[in-house]
């Protein structure tokens, strides 16, 4: 099977080499075949707490998104995937995924340890999701092996966020800034605000602790006043 990797932005290219990445747009001499990149970036895990690890490549990948690995009671489980696919990792059964922004490598992970993938059903739609396998199409939230997942749309059609126990993982809803903190802008600004007064009033009673981003992990007590700020100042 012929696949790339962008490294520019980490999009993985299933098929024929195409001349320019179809997510970022970047020519084909910054593409890299998938072979060569799971020798030069290793997903590295870097705990969070007892059950939680977030994973990234070193060196890192372009703009590469943080995925997340989540040991619950019943499964080990994913939360977005890494761009980057290196064999050695240890297995998941399931992958969830935030948006189709993040498929990454999933395709062979899910081949290589017959991961069950889930999307929703919204993004799954989407042309770049295509020729990724997806065997889940969720339409309603959802809870499994202890992982609670709530569509809100918003960045796109079918954003999807999540909570295990005492962490949120909000993916690139929002960005950290030097500032504090502003919404992703590819996507429709008015829902996108929209979505995100719903994320609050899920989120803002809930007796939660860490919170898993894009490319950060920050306590809730710090994250949480910048969110309020930036929902109700809009």
């Amino acid at each position: 099977m012929q696949q790339s990797v962008c490294l520019v932005c980490g999009y993985n290219m299933i098929g024929q080499m195409p001349d320019v990445c179809p997510f970022c747009g970047a020519t084909h001499d910054q593409f890299m075949p998938w072979d060569a990149a799971e020798q030069t970036y290793r997903v590295t895990s870097h705990p969070i707490n007892d059950y939680v690890s977030q994973l990234l490549s070193v060196p890192k990948l372009g703009l590469e998104h943080a995925a997340y690995r989540v040991e619950t009671e019943t499964a080990a489980v994913w939360i977005d995937s890494p761009s980057a696919f290196n064999r050695d990792l240890p297995p998941v059964q399931t992958i969830l995924f935030t948006h189709h922004h993040f498929l990454g490598a999933s395709n062979q992970y899910r081949r290589l340890w017959y991961a069950d993938v889930w999307l929703h059903e919204l993004d799954a739609r989407h042309r770049l999701v295509a020729l990724f396998d997806i065997d889940s199409r969720f339409s309603d939230d959802f809870n499994l092996h202890g992982i609670q997942s709530y569509h809100v749309g918003g960045h796109t059609p079918g954003f999807s966020f999540y909570i295990y126990r005492d962490v949120l993982f909000i993916c690139d809803y929002v960005f950290l800034t030097d500032t504090g903190m502003q919404f992703n802008p590819f996507g429709p600004e008015q829902e996108t605000l929209k979505q995100a007064r719903r994320i609050l009033e899920i989120v803002k009673d809930l007796p939660l602790k860490t919170v898993c981003g894009y490319n950060y992990v920050a306590q809730f007590a710090d994250w949480l006043p910048g969110f309020e700020r930036l929902v109700l100042n809009k």
